[in-house]
């Protein structure tokens, strides 16, 4: 099983993606935990991202995907991989798409914005407040939401790479939502 977790941010993806690695025996693949290991390993595409990073900038696509390359070669990829915040927007996932990164599916874990707002400010941290789950929301709708369409279209386009596009809904207990999402990856 090889696929991406898509949703607003407080959908539930990071509980989720727990129980689907477990099913299905397979690593997730954080973009942000790579880069931190590669920069830690001193490894010629984490010197290059030390270097981006301490000038203050966003890390390159190129780079990123050239981690994910690395990362896919790894034994533990064999039976799959889950992607843990990547890709973020369409120029990402076109290169996804470009580097002939295979995927079986895209799952939509689907939540209203009020219910985020209500769940993720009821945790009382300082970046949950009502204001800044709002903004972190504006910023989803703006640059990740663009991939349920892209993948959305992808996947009804009839073309054999595409993966399978799934769309649960992210209300109801947690057990409920765990059995949503394992029987759209079934």
């Amino acid at each position: 099983m090889r696929l991406i977790l898509l949703g607003p941010p407080g959908a539930g993806k990071g509980t989720q993606a727990a129980f689907i690695k477990e099913k299905f025996g397979i690593p997730q693949i954080s973009t942000g935990d790579m880069l931190r290991a590669a920069v830690k390993a001193g490894t010629p595409l984490g010197l290059a991202a030390k270097k981006v990073m301490d000038a203050g900038q966003l890390v390159s696509d190129d780079i990123i995907l050239g981690l994910i390359r690395e990362r896919l070669k790894e034994p533990d990829c064999r039976k799959g991989y889950l992607f843990d915040g990547f890709p973020r927007t369409i120029p990402q996932a076109e290169a996804l798409r470009a580097a002939n990164v295979v995927l079986d599916c895209v799952l939509e874990i689907d939540v209203a914005d009020e219910e985020i707002v209500r769940r993720l400010s009821s945790r009382g941290r300082d970046d949950d407040k009502e204001g800044t789950v709002r903004k972190r929301l504006e910023v989803y709708r703006a640059q990740t939401r663009p991939l349920v369409d892209y993948y959305g279209r992808w996947a009804a386009s009839k073309d054999k790479q595409a993966p399978r596009y799934r769309k649960i809904s992210g209300l109801g207990t947690i057990e409920e939502i765990k059995a949503k999402a394992l029987a759209a990856l079934a």
